[in-house]
């Protein structure tokens, strides 16, 4: 496995930091968002930056007394979020010290969502969401077996470079314990924890189907309010995301159902291609926050399904237009009739099939492409 050891955000982290602004950097827990940070340390200077984490007591006591290493030109302050006011507290130091110091604000939950009191600090940063390794990142030149690696061990730097089943299990077990147990208690008045372990452990075998919360509540016997309350906080803290459906009411699509997938995909049962589908979803997030993140562009991910039941797996927006669509299949056969469909009602969508094979072909009567997963993926420079 050739690993391209540069994280895919780490240029543009680097000019918006040339530019004196703050770069604030979001991610699920243990994605990289430390190395990433320290990583931008030049080399010929290992007192460049200095690191405080919050979740250390004694680094705590110096943030908060405002005590900083402003003789390091670069700080890299970790999980701050997690205080109340954190944001007034960022913009003191920053408006104090911008023509002397960058600063890089990392965090495993939404820092545009915890916005806990104080003044705005709009204009002042640049937000980058940090997602696991995927084709494009991992190998410049991906073959094969980078796939079944990414499928088996999911993203997530350490399990994926040490590839082995033992540590996988339970280095995932570990951390979706402190994800509920630790982070989210930090960040969320909720006192059901333990409900909330199992929605976690109910939600993998949802995924890639309209999600019921109907259904979870009625396994859960809770309120309805309280299964769309827990998995709001479950996509904040970066376990999950949904995505809504797509169409006109030329389509006659659905207007409401979403879709479920999770962050680490490798928790997803590997049936059916319920996992290789959840991993297209990942890669396609990441490709629509790379694009608003560097770009600016305005970036959706959807899914197509109509009152007839025709569906197809993902619509990619950009601002506000469609752009292309992406049907998954693990093998390389003829193109969905579903595909098709969509495809004619929508001329100007791209659309494609991906697969876990190898042909690559374009289908004449039904206009949409066919190929590898990872052909697609170099294709569209996806990152």
């Amino acid at each position: 496995m050739s690993i391209n050891r540069q994280r895919y955000l780490s240029e543009s982290i680097r000019e918006d930091l040339e530019d004196r602004k703050m770069v604030f950097i979001g991610g699920p827990r243990q994605v990289g968002k430390t190395s990433l940070s320290l990583s931008l340390i030049p080399t010929a200077d290992e007192n460049h930056a200095a690191y405080l984490n919050w979740d250390r007591p004694d680094n705590r006591q110096l943030i908060l007394a405002g005590r900083l290493p402003h003789e390091h030109p670069l700080l890299v302050l970790d999980e701050i979020h997690k205080f109340a006011r954190w944001r007034n507290l960022i913009k003191g130091f920053y408006d104090t010290t911008k023509s002397a110091n960058q600063y890089i604000v990392t965090g495993s939950a939404r820092l545009d969502y915890y916005r806990k009191g104080g003044d705005s600090l709009v204009g002042r940063y640049h937000y980058y969401r940090l997602h696991p390794f995927s084709l494009g990142e991992l190998n410049s030149r991906p073959t094969p077996s980078d796939l079944e690696a990414l499928l088996k061990f999911g993203g997530f730097p350490e399990p994926l470079f040490k590839a082995t089943e033992r540590h996988w299990r339970r280095w995932q077990r570990e951390r979706v314990t402190r994800v509920i147990r630790e982070d989210l208690q930090d960040l969320e008045r909720v006192k059901e924890i333990s409900l909330i372990e199992l929605l976690v452990e109910a939600l993998p075998a949802r995924v890639g189907s309209p999600l019921s919360i109907k259904n979870l509540r009625e396994e859960l016997q809770v309120s309805h309010e309280a299964v769309d309350r827990w998995i709001g906080i479950l996509e904040r803290i970066y376990m999950c995301f949904r995505i809504p459906p797509f169409g006109t009411p030329r389509l006659r699509a659905v207007k409401k159902e979403q879709k479920l997938y999770f962050w680490d995909w490798s928790q997803v049962p590997d049936t059916k291609g319920i996992r290789f589908e959840n991993l297209v979803a990942s890669q396609l997030l990441k490709f629509c926050h790379w694009q608003e993140d560097t770009q600016g562009h305005g970036m959706e991910l959807r899914y197509f399904r109509d009152v007839d039941g025709r569906e197809v797996d993902f619509v990619v927006l950009k601002d506000k237009k469609p752009f292309f669509a992406v049907e998954c299949k693990t093998g390389d056969q003829a193109a969905s009739p579903h595909a098709h469909y969509l495809r004619e009602r929508t001329p100007d969508l791209a659309m494609y099939q991906v697969h876990r094979g190898t042909r690559d072909y374009g289908d004449a009567k039904t206009g949409v492409r066919v190929l590898p997963w990872a052909r697609f993926c170099s294709e569209l420079d996806m990152p």
